[in-house]
């Protein structure tokens, strides 16, 4: 049986102080010097994770097994900046970054209509940073973010005294689906739901596609509600760039009533785009086909 992917992040309340102190006193690219230590810890004894991740650079990308080996490496490094980005970005230090935005306009044009909109996102980049595009861009408007509820309590409760508070909701998936009551409450106020689309709970219900040339499971939610809810579909992404810079796309989708099955085959192909120009940025430490011995 593969793993799969629980919803719970990986990290320790005592790993998180250690990379908020060297931010706050020797600053982030000290922090960035400091994650090479955790790193080889994670490559040698994460061995169901470095597995899917070897699995989608030599198998699905066709690496080499030395380009896949280092291209691991390089994935748990990219990853560790974006959660040191996200903690000094959240802290008040935006100033260090520079954005671009590509596509902005249908942000835009999706709340001109005044019906809400959903905007569907992956496990590639930093989409959580859309949070701080949005509320800078967009200042009147607001957002609601779709997540899983299964961080470790204790590091939420650590982070909440150095992130700056803001107008972002979140809605949280449960298993009464009452989450789905809270979305179209949302839509109705004109607030754009952000959601991810390529990650799915064991016993929840999936749909499958094909992803880099194998057929793989995604969450059925985001696809059966955005094809269903007559509102405006965006594909958006916020991927890392070098020299602390991060770039915001966002795309049209023409949605067909009531096909979850067409949204969800756009999506991969859109998302197998991204994959592509950004290999080191998709997050997912996990078996995603299913296959990986």
């Amino acid at each position: 049986m593969a793993t799969k992917w629980d919803g719970k992040s990986r990290g320790t309340v005592f790993g998180f102080k250690v990379f908020i102190f060297f931010i706050k006193n020797f600053g982030i690219n000290a922090a960035y010097v400091l994650m090479h230590l955790p790193v080889p810890y994670f490559c040698l004894f994460s061995r169901k994770n470095v597995r899917g991740l070897q699995y989608y650079f030599n198998k699905r990308l066709q690496y080499s097994w030395l380009k896949s080996s280092l291209s691991i490496y390089k994935t748990y490094f990219v990853f560790g900046q974006t959660l040191i980005d996200k903690v000094a970005i959240s802290a008040g230090l935006r100033e260090n970054y520079t954005y671009e935005f590509d596509g902005e306009h249908r942000i835009e044009e999706v709340l001109a209509q005044k019906k809400g909109g959903i905007l569907i996102s992956a496990h590639i980049g930093n989409f959580e940073l859309a949070q701080f595009f949005f509320r800078e861009r967009l200042a009147d408007q607001s957002i609601s973010i779709v997540i899983t509820d299964q961080d470790h309590q204790e590091i939420k409760d650590y982070l909440d005294q150095f992130l700056k508070k803001n107008e972002i909701k979140f809605i949280i998936v449960k298993e009464d689906m009452s989450h789905v009551f809270e979305i179209n409450a949302a839509l109705a106020q004109n607030r754009i739901i952000c959601i991810s689309g390529d990650r799915y709970l064991q016993n929840n219900k999936y749909m499958e596609e094909e992803l880099l040339g194998k057929t793989a499971k995604f969450p059925m939610g985001p696809f059966h509600l955005a094809s269903r809810l007559k509102v405006p579909v965006l594909f958006v992404y916020v991927l890392r760039e070098p020299k602390k810079h991060y770039h915001l796309y966002a795309s049209h989708v023409d949605v067909k009533a009531q096909d979850a099955k067409d949204l969800l085959k756009k999506y991969t192909t859109n998302l197998e785009k991204v994959i592509k120009k950004y290999p080191l940025q998709w997050f997912n430490f996990y078996d995603f086909w299913d296959d990986v011995k």
